[in-house]
């Protein structure tokens, strides 16, 4: 499947938040250093910057500078930085210089002596600044060493891990796709705090590939497709966080020296004053959120290729004649109650070929907030995100929810601002697709024993599906059957008078 990642991996962390005097002192004793008329507008906000209409100030300015920008080995940030306050090495790379983005406005004599530019460029300055320290704190967030040890665990297919089958390469790298642009939806907007996703969405939505787009490589050099080599899965998510970590490198330094970064200049990002106020957030809450997502997306990636299944439909409490779900792993939304499920095939030789089974927990999900995994927030270990996660994924695109559809859901919220998926946390839609099945339309058919459609979980507890038991179309049982890895599965329908169909 064409690999579709459309969405950098941002967050905003600034590593020391400054304040922005009225006045200030010299070192010499006696002298007081007044403010220019720079200070007039200190405390701007992204409004200041669209009354003032900065963004066709700074489109203009860009448009008669032309030749300074290619002449200035710093290309925008360093002509820029020449032409409003005198510093041709003002050029905000991300190449360890600790100064090279510094600002010192207040008594600046080439910002001061700009008149009616004064404001606009003043607006410019500060944005290009936090920009450049958004791009560095993700970067300093990713080089954290508990995220990759948290990665690199031994027990991923021990605990979540249970089928004897190989699966498609295919389909695990398409998977990993879907995790690494998720797990870059979380660190985009951990970094926003109180800031509502619409604030900063037109911006970061610009932002159309980036880190995420590193790791195709990554996932393209895989080869194992089974991951029974524990450690496998570890190494390639470890790798997903180093690949991101040197995209936003490459992004901060293309988009300050003037250049295009994933079809979009770093006018895209500053309009409409995107970051002109931006106060930083806590690095630790973007690493927080980094590993929620990466780890929800690792076990989704596991459980995917297992006889892993969401049902339901039915009344909450059910009582409609369409069986018992089982009541330690469920959700109850808008009235209709939802089953996560596992179908554990025969643990013994027998001349079925594991036909039978039963229903059961999927693997680990009883390991979820405790030890190697205690890590994780409540929700992720609440198999409710599970289920919340998986049927927003369902809902929106059924059983084709990939790294393309991801990635453009995530452009919808960060654009319109409908939702803030790092404030969601492990339940946004995409780090769970586990398949859904609505169960609701038997309530009114004439299945053979439409009473075990749902059953608790049991060592004697095999359910029936003597018709099109999804929504109650063929079709789409059909597609239910094939996305959980039950094609060829005669369990549910053995009992059946005849044939299903799917």
């Amino acid at each position: 499947m064409h690999h579709s990642i459309t969405l950098t991996c941002l967050a905003l962390f600034f590593s020391s938040a400054w304040a922005l005097p009225t006045a200030d002192f010299s070192p010499v004793p006696g002298i007081f250093r007044r403010c220019g008329t720079v200070s007039q507008f200190y405390g701007q906000t992204p409004a200041d910057w669209q009354n003032n209409n900065v963004n066709s100030w700074l489109s203009n300015w860009i448009g008669t500078h032309g030749n300074d920008i290619s002449s200035n080995i710093g290309g925008f940030a360093g002509a820029f930085g020449q032409w409003a306050i005198g510093n041709p090495d003002w050029t905000c790379r991300d190449d360890g210089s600790p100064s090279d983005c510094d600002l010192n406005l207040c008594d600046n004599r080439v910002l001061n002596d700009k008149g009616d530019d004064i404001r606009p460029a003043y607006y410019v300055l500060e944005s290009v600044n936090r920009l450049h320290s958004y791009f560095i704190g993700l970067s300093q967030a990713f080089e954290v060493s508990a995220i990759a040890s948290a990665l690199k665990k031994d027990s991923w297919a021990t605990t979540f891990y249970r089928d004897k089958d190989d699966k498609s390469a295919t389909i695990l790298k398409e998977m990993l796709n879907l995790m690494a642009t998720v797990v870059g939806i979380g660190a985009a907007f951990a970094g926003l705090g109180g800031a509502g996703a619409g604030a900063v969405g037109g911006a970061i939505s610009a932002a159309t590939g980036g880190a995420v787009g590193a790791v195709g490589p990554v996932v393209g050099n895989h080869v194992d497709d089974t991951f029974q080599k524990s450690a496998d899965l570890g190494n390639i998510l470890g790798k997903v966080v180093v690949e991101s970590m040197k995209a936003f490198t490459s992004a901060n330094n293309q988009l300050m020296h003037g250049d295009q970064y994933q079809g979009s200049d770093i006018q895209a990002y500053l309009s409409g004053g995107a970051f002109v106020k931006f106060p930083g957030v806590d690095k630790n809450a973007v690493i927080d959120v980094m590993n929620n997502f990466m780890v929800g997306n690792a076990i989704n990636l596991l459980w995917r290729t297992q006889k892993i299944f969401i049902m339901g439909g039915g009344a909450c409490g059910d009582g409609q004649g369409i069986g018992q779900g089982p009541q330690s792993y469920n959700v109850c939304r808008d009235g209709r109650a939802w089953y996560l499920y596992y179908w554990q095939e025969n643990d013994v030789i027998s001349t079925t070929s594991h036909q039978w089974g039963w229903v059961a927990t999927p693997p680990g999900a009883d390991q979820l907030g405790q030890g190697d995994w205690s890590g994780i927030t409540v929700q992720l270990t609440s198999p409710k995100d599970v289920i919340n996660s998986s049927l927003d994924s369902y809902n929106v695109a059924g059983y084709n929810y990939d790294s393309s559809t991801a990635a453009s859901r995530a452009q919808s919220a960060l654009s319109d601002g409908w939702r803030n998926p790092g404030a969601q946390g492990p339940s946004w839609e995409g780090t769970f697709t586990i398949p859904v099945c609505n169960v609701g339309s038997a309530i009114n058919s004439d299945y053979f024993d439409k009473e075990w459609i749902l059953q608790d979980y049991g060592h004697d507890s095999r359910p029936v599906w003597c018709g099109p038991v999804c929504n109650g179309d063929l079709t789409t049982t059909q597609n239910f059957i094939k996305a959980a890895n039950m094609e060829g599965f005669r369990s549910p329908k053995h009992l059946c008078p005849s044939d299903p169909g799917y």
